[in-house]
């Protein structure tokens, strides 16, 4: 359990709580959200924080959504596309946060194409806050030691790797590259990237893991480039601890 909330439990770090904590009361205080709509200042506070929980959420899931489905992309296309998808969660969630608003108020609310320019605003700010409000976010990892027995200027991402005879077969998003270790070894020179074994001839990427398939009595874990990797009963219940089956 603690895996599967880890990613939530990050990104709501120390410093964007006391953000929200300080911030939010403050944009109650000093703005009411619609000029024609007086508002008492616990509604206009109600109102602000389902804004910036809104917000929160659809920063979230298009994160998760650009870092799944689209990490092979160049970073424009993934820039464009995490805006897109934050305004395709937001807007329509903003739309009919404003309709209970106005409701309560005995008001008609506005119709979502009055919204969306909001919608814009919000994606873009949470754009900028994403590339340049989390200076930790923008440092590189330190490359796995693995990555120096891969073809001089390897920068693909690596997903899995598997056993073959005396060697290792390191599986990329470039290809699959055959180096002579031994696998224990293989998988200690992929510190510090998050990983797991699930079968004994079988080590993938956390990050990579992308669904499960069931077949014949079987599991298998899909990852991301459409391999299916296979679990035994060895490894299953450790994977399913870690929240990943």
């Amino acid at each position: 359990m603690k895996s599967k909330l880890s990613p939530i439990i990050s990104f709501c770090s120390l410093q964007r709580v006391v953000a929200g904590l300080v911030f939010v009361p403050l944009l109650a205080y000093s703005f009411a959200p619609f000029r024609d709509m007086t508002l008492s200042y616990s509604q206009r506070l109600l109102f602000w924080t389902g804004v910036m929980l809104l917000a929160l959420v659809a920063t979230w899931a298009a994160g998760q959504l650009v870092r799944t489905k689209l990490s092979l992309s160049g970073s424009l296309f993934r820039d464009f596309a995490f805006a897109a998808l934050i305004l395709l969660l937001f807007a329509p969630s903003l739309w009919f946060l404003t309709w209970i608003l106005f409701s309560l108020n005995g008001r008609m609310a506005p119709d979502l194409l009055k919204v969306v320019p909001y919608g814009l605003l919000f994606a873009t700010g949470l754009l900028l806050v994403r590339q340049w409000g989390d200076p930790d976010e923008a440092v590189e990892a330190p490359r796995p030691r693995l990555y120096h027995r891969l073809p001089t200027g390897f920068e693909g991402e690596i997903y899995r790797l598997t056993v073959r005879d005396h060697s290792v077969d390191v599986v990329t998003s470039e290809g699959t590259f055959t180096i002579r270790s031994r696998f224990t070894d293989a998988i200690a020179e992929m510190e510090p990237v998050p990983g797991h074994c699930t079968h004994r001839s079988h080590w993938v990427v956390d990050s990579t893991i992308v669904g499960v398939k069931k077949e014949a009595g079987k599991t298998y874990l899909r990852l991301r480039n459409g391999d299916h990797v296979p679990v035994s009963r060895k490894y299953k219940q450790h994977l399913v601890d870690d929240g990943l089956l």
